[in-house]
């Protein structure tokens, strides 16, 4: 971080010969002290002028600290430096300290980890006896807007300022991000969670496809990582228990949609940068409600009175089926809200990584919980897929980036 010392904190001698003549960047100092080294006509040689005891000589405490930007590309944050626990490394930059960050990233991760293992299996239980995958999604996105309009009323999350051009600029990211989410839904609806991971963990081959139709080239090794993604998803595919058209497009729409969703908004949101990441998705969310809703009624609103019962009866218990709604509502936007305060703190390869980790994570607890029968060739090919992801985040990282005229690792 970069810190603004404007003088040293030991005490400075002014000689006799340089306060005749006008002192170097003036512009910098306390004006009475300029005015008082410049006028006075009783220093004598060696005489010191000590901070702490001359009046009107004290340099001000407070200054901005210009080393708190986020390098959340939508978030910029201006605390003060005594806001902030930090140290001075040996060079004078100020830096957080690294016990207590990484104690924050583990307790971050593990929350986004535990939050989606939650979400993914109580929305598969709710599914398995309300296959209703619409009515579902619908109820998640109205769970997240409920959840960031509390944050914003109480004053826990500052709510941006918006306008027309900002909610316009939003209109197609949450539109692709409505046909992502809704996919997904409809994907976990027909097919085992673990599989509608597998497909989804395709989702940077289809990254790189849209990209390099736009012009972007990538070296050798981000294709064969990409290869080795496609191979892993047809390997599984091919072999998985519970293979499903219906859920197979599913997962494979919802990559479409996110990857879409985040070309978008690198095009559209670019002036709106100091909406912090949090605040930018729950716009989306809300937008994205208004998009599905309506469709939801129309595609399947009117089985869902009868669903319900059906529902109840299987169950049995009526408030053990609005638990496993109400769960899945609440940790869909929770695990959203952890993974955008992980990105805010780590660089997008760790956080790559940590996506790709947290597949496997998933995938596994699932498999546990819900029993599903895994052939060794489906496991293979999933392996050979969450393998490729690694490898994907690990060549995107290294390539090369030219800024400023300077090539840059």
């Amino acid at each position: 971080m970069l810190s603004l010392n404007l003088l040293p904190s030991s005490n400075v001698t002014f000689f006799k010969s340089t306060c005749r003549r006008p002192i170097k960047n003036a512009s910098l100092l306390d004006p009475n002290l300029v005015i008082r080294a410049q006028n006075s006509s009783n220093f004598n040689h060696g005489v010191k002028l000590g901070f702490p005891t001359a009046p009107n000589c004290q340099i001000p405490k407070s200054r901005f600290d210009f080393g708190k930007i986020s390098r959340n590309p939508f978030e910029f944050s201006s605390k003060s430096a005594s806001e902030t626990p930090h140290e001075s490394s040996p060079d004078g930059e100020i830096e957080a300290s690294k016990p207590n960050k990484t104690l924050k990233l583990s307790v971050v991760f593990g929350l986004w980890y535990f939050q989606n293992i939650v979400f993914n299996i109580y929305n598969k239980k709710a599914l398995n006896i309300f296959p209703y995958p619409w009515f579902l999604a619908s109820f998640q996105l109205f769970c997240g807007s409920v959840w960031m309009l509390i944050l914003w009323s109480l004053k826990l999350q500052p709510c941006p300022k918006i306008d027309k051009s900002f909610i316009i600029a939003l209109l197609g990211p949450a539109l692709f991000h409505t046909i992502g989410h809704i996919s997904a839904c409809v994907s976990f609806s027909k097919v085992a969670v673990s599989f509608t991971h597998v497909i989804k963990s395709a989702e940077p081959a289809i990254s790189v496809l849209f990209s390099a139709f736009l012009g972007d080239t990538y070296p050798v090794s981000v294709w064969l990582s990409v290869l080795s993604i496609v191979f892993g998803c047809s390997l599984a595919a091919i072999t998985e228990v519970s293979f499903n058209f219906g859920g197979l497009w599913g997962a494979m729409i919802s990559n479409f949609g996110f990857v879409l969703r985040n070309i978008y908004s690198k095009k559209s949101l670019q002036s709106f940068k100091q909406v912090n990441g949090l605040n930018l998705y729950g716009w989306i969310s809300i937008i994205s409600l208004f998009y599905l809703f309506p469709v939801a009624i129309f595609v399947e609103g009117s089985q869902w009175v009868s669903g319900y019962h059906k529902a109840i009866a299987t169950i049995g218990k009526p408030t053990t089926f609005y638990l496993w709604v109400m769960l899945s509502g609440i940790f869909y936007h929770l695990y959203n809200q952890s993974s955008y305060e992980a990105l805010d703190d780590i660089s997008p390869l760790t956080f790559s990584v940590g996506n790709t980790m947290k597949r496997v994570v998933v995938i596994i607890a699932t498999v546990l919980v819900f029993r599903n029968p895994v052939r060794p060739l489906n496991a293979l090919g999933s392996a050979i897929a969450i393998f490729g992801t690694f490898l994907y985040s690990q060549a995107t990282a290294k390539k090369p980036k030219i800024e400023g005229g300077e090539k840059k690792n």
